[in-house]
This record gives C-alpha cells, sequence and structure tokens, in this order.
C-alpha cells in the first residue's frame, strides 16, 4: 500500500499520505478529489465507496470530509480526507463514480452543509425542506435559536 500511496502522490502533487490507525489514509484537496477518486476507481481497483461523512473541526474552522473506499473482492482498504473551510464547505459530487454517494451526500449536506458540486438532486433528506441550520455542526443553537437552550 505505501507503493500506491508514493504513486499517487507523483500523480497527484498536493495529495499527503497519512498513517491511519486502521488503514492508509490520503489527505487530497477538493479540487483534485474527482481525479484521485477517478484514479483510484478505474485503475486501482478500489472499486467500493463504502461510506462517506463530514466530521466539524470548529476550532480548526474547518470540515473535514472522510471516504472510505474498498478493493472488492481483494478486501484492500483506503481511507480519502479533504479539508474544507466550514464558511465555504465545498466538494465535487461523486455520484458519477458511484451513484450510490447520492444518498450520503444528501445526508452529509442536510446535516453539515456540505455542498457537492454536480450533485443531480442535492436536497434536505432527513430534515424539512424549511428546517434553518445543519444539526450536526457544532454551532448549531436548539430551541430557535435561543442562547444555551432555553
Amino acid at each position: 500500500m505505501n507503493k500506491l500511496i508514493e504513486e499517487l502522490k507523483g500523480l497527484f502533487p498536493g495529495v499527503q499520505g497519512e498513517e491511519g490507525i486502521d488503514m492508509p489514509t490520503l489527505v487530497v484537496p477538493a479540487d483534485q478529489l474527482l481525479a484521485l477518486m477517478e484514479e483510484l476507481k478505474q485503475r486501482r481497483g478500489f472499486n467500493f465507496l463504502s461510506d462517506l461523512t463530514a466530521v466539524d473541526f470548529k476550532a480548526e474552522d474547518r470540515i473535514e470530509m472522510v471516504y472510505h473506499l474498498l478493493a472488492v473482492p481483494g478486501g484492500e482498504a483506503l481511507r480519502v480526507k479533504v479539508n474544507l473551510s466550514r464558511h465555504e464547505a465545498e466538494v465535487p459530487s461523486l455520484t458519477s463514480l458511484w451513484p450510490a454517494a447520492d444518498v450520503q451526500e444528501r445526508e452529509a449536506y442536510d446535516l453539515m452543509g456540505v455542498v457537492f458540486k454536480g450533485h443531480p438532486n442535492l436536497k434536505r433528506i432527513l430534515c424539512p425542506d424549511d428546517f434553518e441550520g445543519h444539526p450536526l455542526r457544532k454551532d448549531f443553537k436548539l430551541n430557535s435559536g435561543k442562547e444555551g437552550g432555553e
């Protein structure tokens, strides 16, 4: 896997490798995400997007998108991360590569406010259409925005 990471770092100069506890990890700039994922799926055998999620690092003023890929049937696993500004959380949609990303991206959009450029139907999936805010963000306030949950 180290060879793969070094090859990818050569192909995508903005990519960095991280030593993950449970699997190798790549950190990629948002503008290289789609090209990297195309490479991983079409040429490197990572044919299954098992999940994607977003993590709010409010103190660092960033949101981290996290993608988990598997090579089936080989069983290799890889994590890909993208760091985004909390104020402009936007990445390309992966629905063109993995149609199942549709629901997962809508969920991250609804609950965390991440915008997926090129998504075919980016709208709320869990909250009502008129709901204000994104309930999994650390600065989300309950009870109509009242301070302290009063």
